[in-house]
């Protein structure tokens, strides 16, 4: 691996210590990138893998041990001659010029001189890992954990590792490890590194109980930090301690009273607690202090959320406004705001709201779905399938393609493009299984005089939602097929469940009638006849 390629993340080195000749060798420490925070919305813990954890330095101790009863016993290390001494320092000095092949052959012969010292497994396991040599590396971190199993480099590195090849449960107990033997032996800054590439495991695995105490005893090295702080407060609500957050949340709000992630957080607080009057009552506070326009933006996008999840729909459409007035940039604020107007049935302002939407973001595949389905609404059938189109090209993922292909579908439909409509529609159908889709794809294939096709897509669609629309053109297409007992008992079912549906008594007569049953037929005629069906009466004639 050339220096170009080298990976980014780097490896802990620390001062590397000579029995021998009684002299430190102070190395620079280099720092990991290893440091995920807490994102806003995630989801959910781990049950009994929290604990698991929060345990994982003894679990590695304990392995260690069995390990160590189950190899022949490692010797006591020789001290370092004075000619090994100075090839170790030459090694590190190479290492730290970055000339790893070189420092690779001065640890390898170190090793083979004398192979029980830890330090050139350390120095060595460094220069396999920046060669890309993984593997390598992980056998030489292994060693020096066996070693010098009170050092924390060995599972830490090991860890580094893990993450790397996205062996994260591995990494989560290595780093656990290492946090256990690096507490109170090693500098704080060192100590911080360590818990800050645990906390990053705790993140990623959603282990949020854990992830408190880690954060907690980061906090403790750094309390000015409030980033960490921030971290430590998002975990306690992610980890159903909101109650516990609140007094954190509220002094960095003193601190940094401008901040909305703080008062966005603390809403959650709240509305977790099922008090979102009082989430909304801060957000309204909070609104009046904040003046940047996409922090403002987001405190009203939170109001206008709340209130509809409360149901005061007209309250969500102001708020989601006036985000967009003081956020007009912020694509996602427009296309919520088209979709409240639509909840308000206020088609025209919705078609407003994700034009400007679209505008802002024209490769998300999501607004130009909404703005093609505000169209349709419309009956803006030309311009609803062209949205579409356009949306299906941006190759959106599975939900988002269903629906594009959805309102492509009734938009071709409706233009009597009756081949793309059933196209269209049955992608659909095939991505996502809804019974509005197979009733549009079942009037598609029976406007094509595919009577089989049409009777398969409605009795689709009937299983899903039996709705009465969808029960009579299933036995329309029966019917057409020359199914008529199936068509009859469909029929049966309709005007047993409604007697005033004339359609279903006409459709009823007429399938009586193909079976040659003409008493029937007249009587199921004559009353869709008295129900007002032109129809019927034409046919009793």
């Amino acid at each position: 691996m050339t220096q170009s390629t080298r990976p980014a993340l780097t490896l802990l080195l620390l001062a590397l210590t000579s029995s021998a000749a009684g002299q430190t060798l102070i190395e620079t420490t280099t720092s990991i990138g290893i440091q995920n925070t807490l994102q806003q919305g995630t989801s959910g813990g781990l049950g009994s893998a929290l604990q698991s954890a929060q345990n994982a330095a003894q679990t590695v101790q304990n392995a260690q041990q069995a390990a160590a009863v189950a190899l022949p016993a490692v010797p006591a290390p020789t001290p370092f001659t004075p000619a090994q001494t100075t090839q170790l320092s030459a090694s590190q000095s190479l290492l730290k010029e970055g000339k790893y092949p070189q420092a690779r052959a001065g640890f390898e012969a170190l090793i083979a001189q004398n192979y029980a010292q830890p330090e050139p497994h350390f120095g060595l396991g460094l220069a396999l890992f920046a060669l890309g040599d993984f593997k390598g590396a992980n056998f030489e971190f292994t060693q020096l954990s066996l070693l010098a199993p009170d050092r924390f480099e060995g599972p830490y590195n090991l860890g580094v590792i893990a993450s790397r090849e996205r062996r994260y449960d591995d990494a989560l107990r290595l780093y656990g490890s290492a946090a256990t033997l690096a507490r109170g032996r090693v500098a704080l800054t060192v100590q911080r590194q360590v818990l800050d590439a645990l906390a990053a495991e705790q993140t990623r695995a959603a282990a949020y109980p854990a992830l408190v105490t880690t954060l907690t005893e980061i906090a403790t090295l750094a309390p000015d930090d409030t980033a960490v702080q921030f971290r430590l407060v998002q975990a306690q609500t992610l980890a159903g301690q909101g109650a516990q957050a609140l007094p954190g949340a509220y002094a960095l709000m003193q601190r940094e009273p401008a901040r909305a992630d703080i008062v966005l957080l603390i809403a959650d607080i709240y509305v977790a607690q099922g008090l979102s009057e009082r989430a909304i009552r801060e957000l309204d506070a909070a609104t009046a202090r904040v003046t940047a326009g996409a922090a403002r933006g987001s405190l009203l996008l939170r109001k206008a959320n709340l209130l509809s999840a409360g149901g005061d729909t007209r309250g969500a459409v102001l708020a989601a406004q006036a985000a967009a007035d003081t956020d007009g940039r912020s694509a996602s604020i427009l296309a919520r705001l088209g979709e409240l107007r639509v909840a308000r049935n206020d088609r025209p302002g919705a078609l407003t709201a994700y034009l400007n939407a679209v505008r802002l973001a024209p490769k998300n595949a999501a607004y130009r779905t909404d703005l093609a389905a505000v169209r349709l609404t419309l009956g803006q059938n030309a311009g609803a399938f062209a949205d579409a189109v356009a949306a299906i090209r941006l190759f959106p993922e599975a939900a988002t393609l269903a629906r594009a292909q959805y309102v492509q579908g009734i938009a071709a439909y409706r233009q009597g493009n009756y081949p793309e409509a059933r196209a269209a529609l049955r992608s659909s159908a095939l991505r996502a299984a809804n019974a509005d889709t197979y009733f549009w794809l079942g009037l598609s294939h029976y406007a094509l005089k595919d009577y089989a096709g049409a009777a398969t897509a409605l009795g689709e669609s009937v299983k899903l939602e039996p709705t009465v629309n969808a029960r009579q053109n299933l036995a329309s297409a029966l019917l057409a097929s020359a199914r008529y007992p199936e068509a009859e008992a469909v029929l049966r079912g309709l005007v047993s469940d409604n007697p005033k549906n004339d359609e279903s008594w006409y459709l009823l007569g007429v399938t009586q009638r193909a079976q040659r049953r003409e008493s029937e037929a007249r009587q199921a005629l004559k009353t869709a006849a008295n129900l007002g069906n032109t129809r019927a009466v034409a046919a009793l004639k």
